[in-house]
């Protein structure tokens, strides 16, 4: 397969991952504007391509190979697949209502505790300061 414009696989693959020009930058040990510079390069060393392939915690294959067209006939068949022939979504075993409103009594018992802890060093202080 032809290696079209490795640069912009590069940068499309790494704002896939949610990776920043800087943080890339700082894995391969080079500036924010050398990364930029690969970014807009046509054509990479394949020592290069390895190390920030590694870098993204991808393969040098895939970075070449890489066809943003075949990522979203994926992820569509994919939905496809979840959804099932019919266009109906399989239920979910929970209710994230249920877990949320769980969740918030979770951290109103939490809130709770850490106030009436607070409460009591208070109340140790007062007395620390009135013995004195």
């Amino acid at each position: 397969m032809e290696n079209i414009h490795i640069g912009r696989k590069v940068a499309r693959l790494r704002e896939l991952r949610g990776i920043k020009q800087e943080t890339l930058a700082e894995s391969l040990g080079i500036s924010q504007q050398a990364v930029s510079k690969l970014e807009q390069s046509e054509t990479i060393e394949d020592t290069t391509l390895a190390r920030i392939a590694k870098a993204l915690n991808v393969t040098s294959e895939l970075i070449k190979n890489f066809n943003e067209e075949s990522v979203i006939n994926n992820i569509q068949n994919n939905y496809d697949n979840a959804t099932g022939s019919n266009g109906s979504n399989y239920s979910c075993t929970f209710n994230p209502l249920d877990e949320y409103r769980n969740e918030v009594q979770e951290n109103k018992k939490l809130y709770e505790a850490l106030l009436k802890e607070k409460e009591e060093k208070i109340a140790l202080l007062k007395k620390m300061l009135d013995g004195k």
